[in-house]
């Protein structure tokens, strides 16, 4: 078993080791040719798709931010213009509904005083009748009494006719 202590599986020569340098030294002058240089711009492309990503991510946060003011912005104008709307309707309900009771306030007033001259007519009307009514019963009295006076005498004859010729005479 000693021939076995001396046994390395690797001995390099150094004509081997040199073959191994120069081919590796022309393996990683390839490699940086055609595999790095591609590697590094695909990771340059990539890292600047990222920071254009963060870009437009911050450019719409930004965007998103102006959106939400403004958004609050109209909502308070439409609260606003709401309220305003709100009042003014308030206020033609209630000049709707005073017109409305000055209109019947005056409509009524108008019915009294027609009422009340209606009444006044009425009552003059009445009256009138009345003192007619009067007047043709104290004729018909009149006349009743005269003729039972004047049935009887010529004195009273001559006295009618005397009173007769005096109303003609007027």
């Amino acid at each position: 078993m000693i021939f076995l202590a001396g046994f390395a599986p690797f001995q390099p020569s150094p004509g081997l080791a040199l073959w191994s340098l120069i081919i590796f030294i022309l393996f990683w002058l390839l490699m940086a040719k055609y595999a790095f240089k591609p590697m590094m711009d695909g990771l340059k492309k990539r890292e600047s798709s990222i920071s254009d990503a963060l870009a437009q991510a911050q450019t719409a946060r930004e965007e998103m931010a102006n959106l939400k003011a403004e958004n609050e912005k109209i909502l308070a104008e439409a609260r606003e213009e709401r309220a305003k709307m709100i009042k003014e309707a308030k206020d033609t309900s209630t000049s709707i509904v005073n017109d409305a009771k000055n209109k019947a306030k005056d409509e009524a007033q108008r019915i009294m005083t027609s009422a009340k001259l209606e009444i006044e007519n009425d009552r003059n009307s009445a009256l009138t009748q009345v003192k007619n009514q009067v007047g043709m019963m104290a004729t018909n009295i009149a006349e009743k009494i005269l003729k039972k006076e004047l049935a009887g005498g010529a004195e009273h004859t001559t006295y009618v006719n005397k009173l007769v010729d005096e109303i003609n005479l007027n």
